[in-house]
């Protein structure tokens, strides 16, 4: 509409008279995603002054350690902390699926034999079937073989799904995270953090 300007900023609007602005009632505008990770990234690391340990971790994380990640997407997946970066990353690339299938596996193949069934229809329709919500980019014939062998499930029946979400990760995912800001930035800060 021509001659109309709508802020997107609540402070340039305030002296306006709008009582679906009033300051009282307007909400904190939510976080961004970027702020979330750096956030979380942050809690990561050590905080050498008041000697806090990071929340989410039982040891500190170290700049020698998140350096390994970058040897193999093997060494990141091992790694509590690495499977929590590389999620957060796989998150911004809408591709997140990609881990929670790959972990839902590893987990998978913990299980007793008599919940192998249960939890196997249950990875099934999250990530396997062609109309699943979070549905994992395999091949038709991963899809159909992997189908085929829930109906006896064993240990090992997602594996040929799980190698080949792996293989996507390592050749495509896992190289762009080596060279995201997520990666740098936080080895960055644990490096400067380790030298004070």
């Amino acid at each position: 509409m021509p001659g109309v300007f709508l802020s997107a900023n609540p402070k340039e609007l305030k002296g306006t008279d709008h009582s679906l602005l009033d300051d009282k009632t307007q909400k904190r505008r939510p976080k961004t995603f970027g702020m979330d990770v750096k956030a979380y990234l942050r809690s990561m690391i050590p905080h050498l002054e008041s000697g806090m340990k990071p929340s989410k971790s039982k040891d500190l994380l170290s700049a020698d350690e998140v350096k390994q990640w970058s040897e193999s997407l093997e060494k990141l997946l091992a790694n509590q902390t690495g499977q929590d970066v590389f999620g957060n990353f796989l998150k911004s690339e809408f591709s997140e699926e990609n881990i929670e299938f790959w972990l839902a596996c590893e987990d998978y193949k913990k299980t007793e034999s008599d919940l192998l069934h249960c939890k196997a229809e249950k990875i099934y329709k999250a990530f396997v079937q062609s109309d699943a919500a979070k549905q994992i980019n395999i091949d038709f014939h991963t899809r159909e073989s992997t189908a085929k062998k829930i109906k006896a499930p064993t240990p090992t029946c997602f594996d040929e799904a799980q190698r080949t979400i792996y293989t996507l990760m390592e050749k495509d995912s896992y190289p762009r995270f080596l060279k995201s800001n997520i990666y740098l930035n936080l080895l960055n800060d644990l490096q400067a953090n380790s030298l004070k």
